[in-house]
């Protein structure tokens, strides 16, 4: 399974990625190894919102297309 995911930082901001092992990478994020170059100064990070894919492709996509929408379409997103 592949995924595309939200993370709120320490700060507040939204942070948009893909993995196919989401403890694996919510881990990188807060340790600090192989994580986000974003994140990397805006640590703890908190998984708020993801949705799964059978393709790398299909996830790579979808995180394309999330990071094209505003903060609120975002936060719009996560309440679903």
């Amino acid at each position: 399974m592949n995924y595309t995911y939200i993370v709120r930082c320490a700060d507040g901001t939204l942070y948009t990625g893909w993995t196919n092992c989401l403890q694996k990478r919510l881990k990188a994020h807060n340790e600090g190894k192989n994580g986000a170059k974003y994140t990397k100064t805006k640590r703890p990070v908190t998984l708020v919102y993801y949705e799964g894919f059978l393709t790398k492709e299909e996830a790579m996509r979808r995180e394309y297309q999330i990071k094209q929408l505003t903060r609120n379409k975002k936060l719009e997103l996560m309440k679903f």
